[in-house]
């Protein structure tokens, strides 16, 4: 492994780069061709509010989603191209980041051609979510801290609090890295030259003051953020091997059935090296996936865990995986070692991007439904038929709006009409605050239209609404010949949504506290309720039938 810019290292350079180049266009064809998913339709209306923050997370990925918008339009471009250039941001970090360490070409290349060669990164930073968003503004407090290693010039802690604070204010899983920020603090011998500064504290200073907007909006809402949060991080479920499958399963799926144990490998051995000798690099990069690898590990015992949570931590598990790689020909390993730490590498990244490209052709270009309802774009997809079926019982029956009774219809039945119709989720009205006006004169003394996956019609909620319901007809939401849902429609008359409901009213809470959370006798169900409720609002699992009997559970809870 060499360092000096040869022959060998440009043309190195040159396939990287040619590598990237071509990924990034497969990404664009992907978010192009790519129908949105409920959750990124979801942040897209977001991204149409000027709230300072919102209930599910920070505000960030409706940023990310407005600048690509500015640009391309309300298109499936558009809102997914904050995405593509935070990858781009991302690879040009690592390259800094194992470059300042290393001076190793071959480290750098497979720093940056890693991403590429993981699903979660090579083609899903095309799928916006809050973890997308945050993953650039993470790596580049590590970037800063790095920086501040090599350098000892305690201005970049002021840079690590500015990345700090934007990374919460993308997504409040960033906290995860702070044991790995403290351990960087105060494991080196460092420790009381950065004690007694005044900068460390400066850089908690400026995260604080960034992250305001959340803590502002939360101040004026309940701190209803962090009690939504609270309640996904603290429930259980009970002891369920399932769900650890689950996890890493997912792990192995989405970063690479190769490159994750190389992935580990480096991460384990940097750990054990930094740690051995107080290095503050290897000690942050290492404690920054370890930690929360371990702590999603333990949570999956008994909660699953989303696939999107991890997608945060991994790509600093790349850099020190290459870094790691560089470091094993300088210490005194076998050459038999280094052969097969080389040999796995190179392996990781050509299986893993020749997967990304196949899972890309089959989503992009193949007319096959090979995991039936199970299938994660495909559990998403047909969303179509449904608004045309709702479009078509609007000129029928003369209703001006539509009614949903769970976040995914509204959200997608909000892109699909792209404001052509008022659309209003009845319910869960506390994931709206400071929403917009969405035209009430339109809505006020006239006829809707409700569009609710069965057997959300059937739902207690309806209980608390006295509009009068008559039933138009039932929709089938197909993927490659597959049915996914059934929606039925109805014409709701005699009523006017009411936007902002009491706060202890079944209509404003989201729905798992709307269950449990209002009186002794519901939270005794809290157990069973959310088991019902998790395979009843995840759209990835279980069936229409499973998702009923679950609901009726949740119900009987």
């Amino acid at each position: 492994m060499t360092g000096k810019p040869d022959g060998a290292a440009r043309r190195a350079f040159v396939v990287a780069a040619l590598v990237i180049a071509a990924m990034t266009l497969l990404r664009i064809i992907y978010a192009s061709a790519i129908e949105l998913r409920t959750d990124e339709a979801y942040y897209w209306t977001w991204s149409k509010e000027t709230a300072l923050s919102f209930l599910d997370h920070p505000p960030m990925i409706a940023w990310f989603i407005r600048f690509g918008t500015a640009i391309f339009g309300d298109t499936t471009l558009g809102v997914r191209f904050g995405g593509i250039v935070a990858m781009a941001v991302t690879q040009l970090l690592l390259f800094d980041i194992v470059r300042r360490v290393t001076h190793d070409v071959r480290a750098v290349v497979l720093a940056v051609l890693m991403p590429e060669a993981a699903l979660y990164y090579g083609l899903l930073m095309a799928k916006v979510a809050p973890d997308v968003a945050m993953i650039p503004f993470a790596v580049a407090m590590m970037w800063s801290l790095v920086r501040l290693a090599l350098s000892g010039d305690g201005r970049w802690w002021l840079a690590a609090g500015l990345f700090a604070g934007l990374s919460a204010l993308s997504k409040l899983t960033a906290i995860m890295f702070a044991p790995a920020v403290a351990a960087f603090l105060l494991v080196p011998d460092w420790r009381w030259r950065w004690l007694r500064s005044p900068y460390p504290y400066l850089a908690v200073v400026i995260a604080i003051v960034v992250f305001s907007p959340v803590l502002i909006w939360n101040a004026g809402h309940d701190w209803a953020s962090f009690r939504f949060q609270g309640v996904r991080a603290t429930a259980n479920y009970g002891i369920s091997l399932r769900t650890v499958g689950d996890y890493i399963g997912l792990q192995f799926g989405l970063i690479g059935f190769v490159m994750l144990p190389v992935v580990l490998t480096g991460l384990v051995l940097t750990a054990w090296r930094g740690y051995r000798t107080r290095e503050p690099v290897a000690i942050l990069l290492s404690t920054a996936v370890l930690v929360p690898f371990l702590y999603f590990l333990a949570k999956s015992l008994t909660l699953r865990v989303g696939d999107t949570w991890p997608m945060f931590m991994w790509p600093v598990g790349f850099a020190a995986a290459a870094i790691n790689l560089a470091t094993l020909s300088r210490e005194n390993w076998s050459a038999r070692m280094l052969r097969s730490s080389i040999f796995w590498a190179k392996t990781a990244v050509v299986s893993g991007i020749a997967f990304v490209v196949i899972v890309f052709l089959y989503y992009v270009a193949a007319p096959w439904n090979l995991l039936g309802k199970i299938d994660p774009i495909g559990a998403e997809a047909g969303y179509e038929e449904v608004a045309a079926r709702a479009q078509a019982a609007l000129d029928e029956t003369g209703a001006t709006w539509i009614a949903t009774t769970d976040y995914r219809t509204y959200a997608m039945m909000r892109w699909l009409f792209r404001g052509r119709v008022p659309v209003i989720e009845i319910n869960e009205r506390g994931r709206f605050q400071d929403f917009r006006d969405p035209g009430m004169d339109r809505i006020r003394g006239h006829a809707g239209i409700y569009v609710g996956r069965e057997p959300d019609n059937h739902a207690a909620v309806w209980e608390q609404i006295p509009a009068k319901r008559e039933p138009l007809a039932e929709v089938e939401r197909r993927w490659r010949g597959r049915v996914i849902d059934i929606y039925a429609l109805e014409k709701l008359t005699g009523w006017t949504p009411d936007l902002v409901p009491p706060k202890d009213s079944p209509l404003f809470q989201w729905r798992v506290l709307a269950l449990f959370s209002l009186s002794p006798q519901a939270g005794r169900g809290r157990r069973a309720t959310l088991r019902a409720l998790s395979s009843a609002t995840d759209p990835s699992r279980g069936r229409t039938a499973s998702a009923a009997a679950a609901r009726r559970r949740a119900a009987a809870a």
